[in-house]
């Protein structure tokens, strides 16, 4: 039997490199750039593609990818490791090539495309020449994919596609979306829809409004409401079999939330570290906030919080590397995207808390990581509907009891203990 909780020594070094240079390097890049995904921007321009190739240098560049598409083939228990460096910053996961939602459309490419498809779009996407955007929720049906109505129909040598899309992250840096649209509105619930590839320069692809969010203080938005009408793009730019949408979904989001999970596991613990700083350098009523019991409850509990959530994505990552399979974790993943929002919600409250009115500014980081944990209660489908799939999971399995009572009923065990050792108790007298 193997078991442990020790990184490797050597990849440990790895991940010293990478806080160093996170910090170092990364995290001032964030205080002077707009936007990371911005290719149009000169600024960001000069800074990141030279710190892309220091990691490239390193061989950390799209560790999530196997060799053949230019990756290390990290499995997911480094990736967690390495992401909880990277995610407490917004040019971190860019920086290192791992970034959403490019990640999870180069596998879909990478799983689904064709060899021009290939060339034309993931080469230059895992390289890091361009951005690209996953474009599913829609407006009526949320991110229910048995609920879409956009459309695509068979027409000669193209689809065309006609329908509307709704917070589509990124979508106005992007040269390419990956959408689902319903290619038999009359087959099963799962069988209705298919992935697609649409080049943004296709005719009419339109972003109606760019949405912006609480704490992201862009000057546009950067989430959009979607309008396809009539795009029509070559046959084969469909990802996988028709009908096979779905499927085709899961390829990335399982990646995706599991990586969600890992970058917040760093947000959870920097709003920690600058809670716990806060608490020893602020004097009140003859000494810091750190000798108040009430503060060092609020530390033991959010560090508490955040062992127990990294734990269970660690675990999440090291089960997903020991089966090579989604399916077999989903409960784990669902586990993990569940706890996500709590945790970050929690601690970052508290952190904004001890810094006063400090921490409710836009001065400071907390306010951002706060809204940020609603949005990750609806990115990659709501809390609620991971929380009823793994109620339902679990429950599949389990035996009603086989009589009147419950199996731990007390009365019941006893009496079946005492027929169980019936000999013993009556060569005591005590039966």
């Amino acid at each position: 039997m193997s078991w442990g909780f020790e990184t490797d020594p050597e990849y440990q070094k790895v991940l010293d490199w990478a806080e160093a240079f996170v910090t170092e390097e990364v995290e001032p890049v964030d205080c002077v750039i707009t936007h990371a995904y911005d290719m149009e921007d000169p600024l960001r321009q000069a800074l990141i593609p030279p710190l892309q190739q220091r990691v490239r240098e390193k061989g950390l560049w799209a560790t999530h990818l196997g060799p053949e598409l230019g990756g290390q083939g990290f499995g997911q228990l480094k990736l967690g490791l390495l992401n909880e460096i990277i995610g407490r910053t917004h040019s971190g996961p860019i920086v290192f090539g791992a970034q959403a939602p490019d990640s999870g459309n180069s596998e879909i490419l990478a799983h689904y495309g064709t060899p021009e498809l290939k060339e034309r779009f993931l080469k230059p996407l895992v390289n890091g020449d361009i951005v690209s955007c996953y474009s599913m929720t829609e407006p009526q049906g949320g991110s229910d994919p048995t609920s879409f109505i956009t459309s695509a129909v068979a027409d000669g040598d193209s689809w065309v596609i006609n329908g509307e899309k709704w917070f589509s992250s990124n979508a106005r840096f992007a040269s390419f979306f990956i959408i689902m649209a319903v290619t038999d509105p009359e087959a099963a619930r799962t069988d209705r829809a298919s992935m697609f590839i649409v080049p943004a320069d296709t005719p009419g692809v339109e972003i109606v409004r760019n949405t912006g969010v609480w704490g992201h203080n862009y000057e546009v938005g950067t989430h959009a409401y979607m309008r396809f009408t009539d795009v029509r793009i070559p046959r084969d730019h469909l990802l996988g079999e028709v009908g096979r949408g779905f499927a085709v979904a899961q390829t990335r989001l399982g990646g995706g939330r599991i990586h969600h999970a890992m970058r917040t596991v760093g947000l959870v613990r920097a709003s920690l570290d600058m809670m716990m700083e806060r608490a020893k350098t602020r004097q009140t009523r003859g000494g810091s906030l750190a000798d108040k019991q009430l503060v060092q409850q609020m530390v033991a509990d959010s560090w508490i919080e955040l062992e127990q959530f990294r734990l269970l994505v660690l675990r999440t990552a090291w089960r997903i590397d020991q089966y090579k399979d989604y399916r077999r974790v989903i409960n784990d993943i669902a586990a993990v995207k569940s706890a996500m929002p709590k945790v970050l919600h929690d601690v970052a409250s508290r952190a904004m808390q001890v810094h006063g009115s400090l921490g409710v500014s836009d001065e400071l980081p907390l306010g951002k990581w706060l809204s940020e944990s609603y949005h990750m209660a609806l990115a990659d489908g709501a809390t609620e509907i991971h929380k009823m799939q793994i109620g339902r999971n679990l429950m599949r399995n389990v035996e009603p009891a086989p009589g009147l009572w419950p199996t731990m009923h007390l009365p019941a065990r006893v009496e079946s203990a005492r027929e169980k050792f019936r000999p013993q108790l009556e060569d005591l007298g005590l039966y």
